[in-house]
C-alpha cells in the first residue's frame, strides 16, 4: 500500500485525462476509503453523485452549453471576494505555470477564457463526481466535505488514479439541482474529475509549490 506521504507528494491537479475508464471496483474501493473521513459529530454530510460513460457525456454537453450561454455564476458558497498579499501571489504563480505550460500568453484573453471553460468539459475525464452537503449543517458541513474531498483524492492516488477538485462545477448549482432533480436543501461544494492522467499532455507537466513551515506555522511554547 502507498504511504500517506507518498500519496501527498504524488497527487496533483490533473487537467487532461486519457479516455480509458477506471474499473467500477476501483472507484468503489476509493469511495470506501474516503468514507473513513472524520466529520463533526460523525454527521458524514457528503452525498456523492458519480457519473461514468454516457452520463458524463450528457452532463458535459449540457453544462458546457449552459456555461457558455452567458448564465450568471451563483454558487451556493461564495467564491473568494478577492485575493490579496501572499494569497494573490500564490494564485498568480499557479496561473502563470498553467498558461506557460500551454503556451498561452497573459494578454491572450480568448485562450485564457477557453482554458477556464475546459472545467465544464471535465478536462475530458471519463468520470465525474459531484459533492453536496445539507444546507442545515452550514459551513461545518462544507468543511467536512472538504476533508472528504482531500481523503478521496489521496485514496485515488493510492489506487493509481488521478483527479482534480473542480470548484468551477459549483458555479451553477441551480442548473445542477434541476438536472439531477435534487431538493433545494442540497448545496453543491464542488466536483471531482477522475481518471488516468494523460502524462504526455503539457498541462500535466508542472507542479505547484508549497509555502515553507515558517510562513504558515506560529510556534508558541
Amino acid at each position: 500500500m502507498m504511504s500517506v506521504e507518498r500519496a501527498l507528494k504524488e497527487r496533483f491537479s490533473c487537467r487532461r485525462f486519457l479516455p480509458h475508464p477506471v474499473p467500477r471496483e476501483t472507484i468503489e474501493s476509493v469511495l470506501r476509503l474516503a468514507q473513513l473521513t472524520p466529520s463533526w459529530c460523525n454527521t458524514q454530510p457528503w452525498q456523492i453523485i458519480v457519473l461514468s460513460g454516457q452520463a458524463v457525456d450528457r452532463l458535459r454537453d449540457k453544462l458546457y452549453a449552459h456555461a457558455t450561454s452567458g448564465a450568471r455564476s451563483n454558487p451556493d458558497f461564495d467564491f473568494p471576494a478577492q485575493y490579496e498579499g501572499v494569497y494573490r501571489d500564490r494564485r498568480k504563480v499557479c496561473g502563470v505555470q498553467l498558461y506557460q505550460s500551454l503556451g498561452i500568453g497573459k494578454e491572450d484573453r480568448k485562450a485564457v477564457a477557453g482554458q477556464a471553460l475546459e472545467n465544464f468539459r471535465f478536462f475530458e475525464a471519463p468520470h465525474v463526481l459531484l459533492i453536496t452537503t445539507p444546507q442545515s449543517l452550514g459551513v461545518y458541513g462544507a468543511i467536512d466535505c472538504g476533508l472528504y474531498i482531500s481523503a478521496f483524492m489521496l485514496a485515488a492516488r493510492e489506487h493509481g488514479v488521478d483527479a482534480i477538485a473542480q470548484a468551477a462545477l459549483a458555479s451553477y448549482p441551480d442548473f445542477l439541482r434541476e438536472y439531477f432533480q435534487l431538493p433545494g436543501e442540497r448545496k453543491f461544494i464542488c466536483g471531482i474529475a477522475l481518471g488516468y492522467a494523460d502524462t504526455a499532455h503539457p498541462v500535466n507537466s508542472y507542479r505547484t509549490g508549497r509555502a515553507e513551515l515558517e510562513d504558515v506555522v506560529d510556534w508558541r511554547d
